[in-house]
């Protein structure tokens, strides 16, 4: 396997089963989200097994953080920021408290 870093012998791609592992759901629940289109993922040949980019999963797990936030942001009612829901913040992601 590629080694990307010291430690690192997952590589570029992940299998569907890596990246059900790394989410710690079963592989049925990764394949919806690559077929919905939600997840990003490629197709290894014309019928080929899927493989899910590592920093595309990474990603998708940010942008699954911040949708929780401006949820919980939005049912806080009255004291909901609209800037703040709008996702037009600076900064990226919030960093852990």
């Amino acid at each position: 396997m590629i080694q990307n870093g010291p430690g690192d012998a997952i590589g570029r791609f992940l299998t569907v089963a890596d990246a059900a592992e790394v989410l710690a759901v079963d592989v049925e629940t990764v394949h919806d989200l690559i077929l919905s289109g939600e997840l990003p993922a490629i197709r290894v040949g014309e019928r080929g097994p899927w493989r899910v980019e590592r920093t595309q999963l990474e990603l998708w797990i940010d942008d699954q953080y911040e949708a929780t936030r401006r949820r919980s942001a939005w049912h806080q009612g009255e004291f909901a920021n609209v800037i703040e829901l709008s996702g037009l913040r600076s900064g990226g992601p919030r960093a852990v408290d």
